[in-house]
Order: structure tokens, then sequence, then C-alpha cells
């Protein structure tokens, strides 16, 4: 019995598809069966969750590979009676392989696979990462392997939570064009949303979203720790209406969703900011400094900094850099770090002190 993909999981195929993988990328048609027999390779916050999330759509998750104790308690608790076994024997026993490892070891692991024979013809594999394309396939070509990538755009717990959560998920998806249909029907099952990206672009999309997000993560941490130092017991509550808002803004307007005082032009209040912020962890002034810059050339790119706000700015931020290149703050004491960019671009230096936080006068 042959089906498309999405009968027995969480939506229809998208039109059209009669789940039949394309000669040219197998060399062969390829029927996909009513039920992919599934191999989880990597029982990481993310495979852990989309095995289960496959399992949830109908297909039989025969097995999956898990190193560490934490990711064997993963495994139990999201798959199950699922027997954990080595990587090899997971690909052996699968028709749709999950590839869910580290970025840096994907072709290595694919090139693995290859030489010592666990995999088959026509496999299916799928990894989960967002910086690579179909690169990391390439050693698997002569096989008829059909190769796609299929990157969630979403931070994992770990945990069930996650199944909910990919609802309506963005999954970045590419794989040879006629190829295009079985990736989406896939993400589809998962209860996700497919979104093209070209293979040429795939570094560009992950740089994105890991800049949005994870620098995100970075600056929030930065925040709470000068407002705890101030005695503010939960600076938590005090941030998140104020990011929340912003960051519903900024999704919606870009740049027009800008406020503060580098967007204003006031200088005074920057120059403040930038001596207090001599108190506080190395990193935080520096980070502040660097996305000062960015901000006031963005602000002034969309026309909203008036000429003398803009040169009295960029006087501030230049002079903030001077300090850091000469290891002075604004206070007269050793700043430990500049913004790491210079006024033309280029690397600031800085004084490399001892890193910890700076006792308040």
């Amino acid at each position: 019995m042959t089906r498309t993909l999405g009968q027995g999981g969480a939506r229809d195929n998208p039109p059209g598809h009669d789940g039949t993988v394309s000669e040219h990328a197998t060399g062969r048609a390829h029927r996909v069966p009513a039920r992919l027999r599934v191999g989880v390779v990597g029982a990481g916050r993310v495979g852990a969750v989309l095995g289960a999330a496959l399992r949830v759509a109908g297909h039989d998750v025969v097995a999956v590979s898990a190193v560490s104790e934490a990711s064997r308690t993963r495994a139990e608790a999201l798959l199950p009676g699922v027997p954990v076994r080595p990587a090899d024997e997971v690909v052996a026993d699968a028709d749709l392989v999950l590839l869910a490892v580290p970025d840096d070891v994907l072709a290595d692991l694919v090139a693995g696979l290859v030489a010592t024979g666990a995999l088959g013809e026509g496999r299916i594999l799928v990894h989960t990462s967002g910086r690579h394309g179909l690169a990391p396939f390439d050693p698997a070509g002569a096989l008829g392997v059909v190769g796609l990538a299929l990157h969630p755009a979403m931070t994992f717990t770990g945990t069930s939570l996650d199944l909910e959560r990919l609802r309506g998920c963005p999954f970045g998806i590419t794989c040879a064009g006629d190829l295009r249909p079985v990736a989406e029907a896939l993400v589809l099952e998962m209860g996700g949303e497919p979104v093209w990206v070209p293979d040429a672009e795939r570094i560009s999309y992950h740089a994105a979203l890991a800049h949005g997000s994870n620098h995100l993560v970075t600056l929030v941490a930065q925040a709470m720790e000068i407002l705890r130092g101030t005695g503010i017991e939960d600076p938590a509550t005090m941030l998140r209406p104020l990011l929340s808002a912003s960051l519903d803004n900024a999704l919606r307007a870009g740049d027009a969703a800008l406020t503060g005082p580098v967007a204003r032009g006031d200088a005074g209040t920057v120059a403040d900011h930038l001596a207090a912020l001599t108190q506080e962890s190395p990193d935080i002034r520096a980070t502040y400094l660097a996305l000062a810059r960015a901000t006031a050339r963005r602000a002034g790119s969309a026309g909203r900094l008036p000429g003398p706000a803009a040169d009295e700015l960029r006087r501030v931020l230049d002079a903030a850099d001077d300090d850091a290149g000469a290891g002075m703050g604004a206070d007269g004491a050793c700043c430990r770090g500049g913004s790491g960019i210079g006024r033309d671009g280029g690397a600031a230096p800085a004084c490399g002190a001892d890193p910890a936080r700076r006792p308040r006068s």
C-alpha cells in the first residue's frame, strides 16, 4: 500500500503531490510508503522532539541514537519504547533518517555512514541544521539518497512542551526543487509551516536567526544584570512589558519602531549611559557602544537624525571609543573593553583587565 505524505498525519498533502519522489532525485521513481520507518540520530532537544512529532503524525520511529545520559533520558521521555541503538544500526533500519546533530559534525557523519555501508540506497535523509543546505548530502549522492534540509526556526526545551510550540512554527526548507512537495508535506505533518530557503542563502538565513535570537538573549541578560545591580529585585518583571512591546513593534514596523535617546539624538543621555556603564561587566558597555553605533547609522539612513544631532552623537561615541582604546572609562577608571568596533568599522582596541563586575561607588 502506498499513500501520499500527510495521510494519517496532521494535515493533507500540498496540492498535486502524489507521494512519489522524483526519478531525477533517486535515479528511479520512488513511492513513499504509507508509514515511514523513522530513525533518529541524535536525541538532543531538537531530534527527540521532531521524532516525537513524526510519531504523532503516524510514522513508526524504529530506533534512536543517544550518547549522553541527558539524551537517553530525553529519548525515554519523548520516545517511550523506542530502542536506543548505535547510529549505524538506527540508519540501517529506517526509511527516513533524521540527523539532528551539531552543525560541525553533520558532513562527517554522512560521509562516515556512507563509508561504513550503513546507508543503503534510496533512504530519505533529513537534517535539521540551519547553517547547512544540501552539501552535507554530497557523499551519499551515488546512493540515490533523498536529501532534505528542514530547520525549525524555534528554540527548544527538549520536552513535550515543544510539540505544541511546533504548531505554526516556520521551518526553513532546502532541497532539490522537485522534492519540495515532500519536504513541505513532512513539515506540515509535524505541525509546522514550510518556508523555502535557497541553498545559496542558507548561511545568511541562519545568521539572521542567530543574530536576532541568540544575541537577544545576551542583550536581555545584560539589561537584567544592570537592573539587579541597582537593587531592583525582579528585573524580568520590570523589563517584560517594555521588551514585549519593543519586539512586537519591531516585527511589525522594522526600523520605524525605533525609540530612545539614540533615535532622538540625545547625545548627553548617551554619554551619561556610557559613563555609568563603566561600573558594569566589561561586555555590557562594549555591547551598548556597538549597538548605539549601529542604531545611529540606521536612524541616520532613515533621515531621523538631523545633521547637528547626528554630529554630536557621533562625537560622543567616538570619544567613548577613544576612552576604550586608552584603557580608560569616562570616570577615569579602566573600562576593560571597548565597543569592538572602531569609528571606521575596524576593530577597536580593548584593555583586557579583570572581567569581574566593578563594585558600585
